[in-house]
């Protein structure tokens, strides 16, 4: 496993959440933490599928709150 993070925007600690529930149900992420208060998202998972993964991640999360995104992602 791979694990990695990041710096991120998100509006709201409830999005925070929403983003971070939602991400974890994703096949092949083993743990995932979005931190409203730090502006951080943290993702593991596969390390072979891990930058299809993250990509997966940014777009699960924006469905939810559009103006959710990971710096460099």
């Amino acid at each position: 496993m791979m694990k990695k993070k990041f710096d991120c925007e998100i509006d709201c600690a409830n999005c925070a959440a929403k983003v971070q529930d939602a991400i974890l149900k994703m096949e092949g992420v083993q743990s995932a933490k979005v931190n409203f208060l730090m502006q951080k998202f943290t993702l593991e998972a596969e390390d072979a599928r891990f930058e299809e993964i993250l990509k997966e991640a940014v777009r699960v999360g924006k469905t939810i709150e559009p103006d959710f995104s990971v710096l460099g992602v």
